[in-house]
């Protein structure tokens, strides 16, 4: 089982559920946060003073998946997320050693 990670444009958000659906996943979790990478901060304007916004609104997604639906979800998710610019974001996969759903208490591959 995998446990994938994936950091996206809070725009492209809809796009990404989207793919995600259509290969197969049920269910993500969804955080809005805040950061930086290679986008670095910009600049605004706002009522004649500039601000530096240093953190970029980004968009967290987490999928718990079963080993073999690891490369099509992170494909879905790059191919739906991605625009081409800096700041599109990363993914990020973990093994996840066991899931337990609570309600039922199943554990492993069932619980996902």
């Amino acid at each position: 089982m995998k446990l994938i990670s994936a950091i996206i444009r809070p725009h492209k958000l809809e796009d990404v559920r989207e793919a995600l659906q259509e290969v197969g996943v049920k269910g993500i979790t969804v955080s809005e946060v805040r950061g930086y990478g290679r986008q670095s901060g910009h600049t605004e304007l706002y009522r004649g003073a500039e601000y530096k916004i240093e953190f970029q609104p980004k968009i967290k997604l987490e999928v718990a998946v079963s080993g073999d639906q690891e490369e099509a979800v992170a494909e879905a998710i790059c191919n739906a997320g991605a625009t081409g610019k800096v700041g599109d974001g990363k993914i990020f996969v973990f093994d996840l050693e066991q899931v337990v759903r609570i309600r039922t208490a199943e554990s492993g591959e069932m619980a996902l």
